[in-house]
């Protein structure tokens, strides 16, 4: 049996499968070493029944995360999966590696993810290059939820939300300028919250301003990180992963069109093609 997991930092997606057969699907909470450590990670996963029950038939670990992004983060996600798994060898890498093998499989191409956070990267078909790019929710993250959250709480606070915007977020969320800056600064995991926003852009999305914001987003997670990358690699396909950029994607293939650049995919959540490329291999 093997696990296949593509975690952000909201939620981790899991699927069981034996050979061809699909055991479980479930969620548990994201699990990311910028934030958890080893103790917390084995907790979490002593909770969920699905694991506690097959946790010694397993025999691979397929695990992709965001924040498992150096070997000292990754080790602590890989000795935190195998103290649960005893009987199974634990493969940890970065999420864009993921979102990489669900898009193009062995082919080479720029990956973007855009979700609760945002990342771009060239995928030769084997192995993702590395870059100056993943800066995280307060340096970066363009265009994702988190950054979506950021324009939102900033408009409210600043009150410069159009008077619709305010009065609908004002009926929605019970929060004062106080109660915000105190979960931006003072909680933890603080993306978290900031990402939570993302349902009121969906809601109200075809609002002229929801919209401008949305597009504002994409274009600097395109000017950042896509043309870059499109430069280097002319003839390389381009494709998309996470909630965001699935949510929006009428958004996106403007903003790309814009840019001169060819969406060839986008895939709200690469865990199934996860699955079925390493149930494959096993």
């Amino acid at each position: 049996m093997i696990a296949v997991v593509y975690s952000g930092s909201n939620y981790a997606d899991w699927r069981l499968a034996d050979k061809d057969r699909i055991v479980a699907t479930f969620k548990t909470s994201g699990i990311n070493p910028y934030f958890d450590d080893e103790k917390r990670i084995i907790q979490l996963l002593s909770k969920n029944i699905n694991l506690i029950h097959h946790a010694e038939e397993i025999k691979r670990i397929y695990f992709f995360g965001a924040g498992a992004s150096s070997p000292n983060r990754q080790a602590t996600v890989h000795n935190a999966l195998s103290e649960f798994f005893k009987f199974g060898k634990v493969i940890v890498d970065h999420d864009i590696s993921a979102a990489a093998i669900a898009c193009c499989k062995n082919s080479p191409g720029i990956i973007c993810i855009c979700g609760s956070g945002s990342n771009a990267a060239w995928y030769d078909g084997r192995k993702v290059k590395p870059n100056n790019y993943g800066l995280g929710y307060i340096l970066a993250d363009e265009g994702s939820g988190n950054w979506l959250g950021k324009q939102l709480l900033k408009g409210f606070m600043n009150e410069t939300l159009p008077e619709n915007i305010h009065k609908k977020f004002v009926q929605r969320y019970d929060f004062d300028r106080k109660t915000l800056l105190e979960k931006v600064y003072r909680q933890k995991q603080p993306a978290l919250f900031l990402s939570s926003f993302t349902d009121f852009f969906m809601d109200n999305q075809e609002d002229n301003y929801i919209t401008g914001i949305i597009k504002n987003g994409f274009g600097q997670m395109i000017n950042t990180y896509l043309l870059p990358l499109h430069d280097e690699h002319p003839e390389a396909l381009l494709y998309f992963a996470g909630s965001v950029a699935a949510g929006f994607q009428n958004l996106l293939y403007e903003a790309a069109a814009n840019a001169n650049l060819k969406i060839a995919n986008v895939i709200k959540e690469p865990i199934n093609n996860l699955l079925t490329y390493y149930s494959s291999k096993n």
